[in-house]
């Protein structure tokens, strides 16, 4: 699932190819897409067609374009969502799900989404900040994330710092690739206990965090597969810099040791046995 490299990189793209520009017409193509736009596919194309766009914005791994009318369009790219700028005389992409049109008549806006499990709906006032997302918490590159703050509340839980990491309700946009990571660079093993870790310690990793999705975002994030692009179509590049997500049995970039990879909630974590040694003590 896109993390939050690869979702700013498209609000990038977005920003650049559509504030600005008024929106002609929409169309529809599977109302899954929509699903959460309660009213239906009729009053989705109604309130946004002759509505222009003024921004485009991000909280975590969703996506929202502020309106003219301070309602907003509220994106979700799920496991397979892409936002694409196209010609208007592109062909159809066989996934195709939602079009807008603009009335200057240049690149169309497509939603395609293969498995469809991303959409779109209108937030009502939402052009500041959506309702619908606004519990979930400030991301680590946001200028108004506190990061003592955090530094507090990932002390105060008693889990695993992995699961913490990926707890949206305390910091947003850090999945499963650029956790292992940050933990990597950290030497912290994912099943350590947030109780346990000094201050120092989770400062030093926050900083990493930042380090990793920075770092991803100018490489236009991680693509394993077709299915994460940005705007334009093209892939990102991240993963040639991966120092552990994906590495099973090959060395450690920093001491060789072979990478090791575990069962972690239904998914995968990496690891080097010798630089992150698992815990002797377990959450509580």
């Amino acid at each position: 699932m896109p993390e939050l490299p690869e979702v700013e990189t498209v609000r990038q793209g977005l920003a650049t190819w559509v504030a600005g520009r008024t929106i002609d017409t929409v169309e529809v193509h599977h109302p899954r897409a929509i699903r959460r736009h309660l009213p239906g596919d009729a009053h989705f194309a109604a309130v946004l067609t002759g509505r222009t766009v003024t921004g485009v914005s991000r909280r975590g791994k969703y996506l929202w374009l502020a309106l003219d009318s301070g309602d907003a369009i509220i994106g979700h790219l799920g496991m397979s969502g892409q936002l694409l700028m196209q010609p208007a005389d592109a062909p159809d992409e066989t996934h195709l799900r939602v079009r807008f049109t603009f009335t200057d008549g240049g690149p169309q806006l497509r939603f395609v989404d293969q498995r469809t499990f991303g959409g779109l709906s209108v937030s009502e006032g939402g052009a500041v900040l959506p309702d619908e997302i606004a519990h979930i918490a400030r991301d680590p590159l946001d200028p108004r994330f506190d990061d003592e703050e955090f530094v507090a509340a990932l002390r105060r839980k008693r889990t695993e710092v992995k699961r913490a990491l990926l707890d949206q309700t305390l910091i947003s946009g850090v999945g499963n690739i650029y956790a292992d990571e940050a933990l990597w660079r950290a030497r912290l093993h994912g099943t350590r206990a947030t109780d346990a870790l000094t201050r120092p310690a989770v400062r030093r990793l926050l900083g990493h965090v930042r380090d990793v999705l920075r770092e991803a975002i100018v490489a236009g994030g991680t693509s394993f597969d077709a299915l994460y692009v940005n705007v334009n179509g093209e892939s990102g590049y991240f993963d040639r810099s991966l120092d552990a997500y994906g590495r099973e049995g090959l060395p450690c970039h920093r001491c060789g040791t072979a990478m090791r990879r575990e069962q972690f909630m239904n998914r995968s974590s990496y690891s080097c046995p010798r630089c992150q040694p698992r815990p002797r003590r377990t959450p509580r």
